[in-house]
This record gives C-alpha cells, sequence and structure tokens, in this order.
C-alpha cells in the first residue's frame, strides 16, 4: 500500500489531497507505513527479516 492507496497518508497522517506527498512516497520504498490510510489511526508497526507487517486496532493487519 502506498501513501495515495487511502484517505489518509500512510507515512505522515495527512489527507491525500493536502499536498503532493512526494517526499513520503520517496520515503515509503524503504520503510513501513505508520499510519492507517483509511483511519489515520498510528500503527503497530513490526519490523522483520523478510519485509515488516503494520497492524491498525480498526482495519487489521497489512503486511510487505
Amino acid at each position: 500500500m502506498t501513501a495515495v492507496d487511502g484517505v489518509w497518508c500512510d507515512r505522515c497522517g495527512e489527507p491525500v489531497g493536502a499536498s503532493a506527498h512526494e517526499a513520503c512516497r520517496t520515503a515509503r520504498t524503504l520503510e513501513p507505513p505508520r499510519y492507517c490510510p483509511s483511519c489515520r489511526r498510528r500503527m503497530k508497526v513490526q519490523v522483520l527479516p523478510t519485509g515488516w507487517r503494520a497492524t491498525c486496532v480498526e482495519h487489521g493487519a497489512i503486511t510487505d
């Protein structure tokens, strides 16, 4: 999932339409999401040797 797949940016938590989020897209190629793109809640993130898992209490897990 990228910063533009939801209503909220999954890196900075701001509305997707508020700005271009080019820095967020660039950063997301190397790091996991921090905010749920559906509800803007801060997610629990676990970095694994094979990727990452981010979990929203409302929407569940997103994995890489």
